[in-house]
C-alpha cells in the first residue's frame, strides 16, 4: 500500500478507499476527476486533506460521504463496500457510521440547538428521552449546555459550529467528514473549534477527515495528504 494508504496498524479501519475513480462526461470528451486513489483512517486518526480549487475535494468528499459512486474502484466504511448497497441501506450507514460538518453549519433554523443535536438520533430511531439525554451531555462536552433551547439565530457562528459538531457525533459515529469546519470563522473562534475537534477525536477515538485551506488546522492533524492530479500524496 502506497504512503498515503498510512496501513501501519493492526486494528480494522473505519475508513478505506481501494483503487477510488471518478470520471464525468462532458458531450464527448471525459474528465478523471480522481484515478487510482488509495486511502486508509483507523479509530481517532485524524487525516487533513488540501489541494488547490477544482482538484477534487469535494469529489471526494461525496465519494466518501455515500454521496455520489465511484467510476472504478470502492469506498468501505465501517466494514460495508458502499456501492454495494442501495439507496436506503446507505442512508441508514451514513446515519450510523458518518457525521458531517460543513464550513456553513446547516442548522435547522426552526429548532432549537437541543433538538437540532436530537435529530440524527431521531431519525436512527433512538428513543426520545435517550435522545435528549445524549444530546444534551454533547452540547455540554462542547460548552453549550447553557444554550439548549436558543436557536441557530440567537448563536454565535462560533456556537453554531459547536452544535453542528455535537450533531456530527450525536450518533457516535466511526468517521467525521469535515469541509473547511473553520472556513468560515475569526481566528480566535477557529482556534477554539480546531482544539475542540482534537479533544473530542481523541477522547471518542472518532475518525476525522478534514478538508481545509487552512495551514493551522491542517498542521495539527496526525496526517497531512495533497489531492494532486487526482491521486493523494503526502504533503
Amino acid at each position: 500500500m502506497s504512503e498515503p494508504a498510512m496501513n501501519d496498524r493492526t486494528e480494522q479501519p473505519v475508513l478505506s478507499c481501494r483503487n477510488l475513480g471518478k470520471r464525468y462526461e462532458q458531450g464527448p470528451v471525459s474528465v478523471d476527476v480522481l484515478s487510482g486513489l488509495e486511502l486508509e483512517l483507523f479509530p481517532g486518526q485524524r487525516v487533513a486533506v488540501v489541494g488547490s480549487s477544482g482538484s477534487g475535494k469535494s469529489t471526494l468528499l461525496n465519494l466518501l460521504g455515500g454521496l455520489d459512486t465511484p467510476s472504478e474502484g470502492s469506498v468501505w466504511l465501517a466494514g460495508e463496500e458502499l456501492s454495494a448497497l442501495d439507496e436506503k441501506a446507505r442512508g441508514l450507514l451514513r446515519n450510523r457510521a458518518l457525521g458531517f460538518v460543513y464550513q456553513f453549519h446547516h442548522l435547522l433554523p426552526e429548532f432549537t440547538a437541543l433538538e437540532n443535536v436530537c435529530m440524527p438520533l431521531l431519525i436512527g430511531r433512538t428513543p426520545i428521552p435517550e435522545a435528549r439525554r445524549r444530546a444534551t451531555e454533547l452540547l455540554e462536552r462542547v460548552g453549550l449546555g447553557h444554550r439548549l433551547v436558543h436557536k441557530p439565530a440567537e448563536l454565535s457562528g462560533g456556537e453554531r459550529q459547536r452544535v453542528a459538531i455535537a450533531r456530527a457525533l450525536a450518533n457516535r459515529p466511526a468517521l467525521v467528514l469535515l469541509d473547511e469546519p473553520t472556513g468560515n470563522l475569526d481566528h480566535h473562534t477557529a482556534q477554539g473549534i480546531q482544539e475542540l475537534m482534537l479533544e473530542l477525536s481523541t477522547s471518542l477515538r472518532t475518525a476525522f477527515l478534514v478538508v481545509t485551506h487552512d495551514p493551522q488546522l491542517a498542521a495539527q492533524m496526525d496526517h497531512t495528504l495533497r489531492l494532486e492530479d487526482g491521486r493523494l500524496v503526502a504533503a
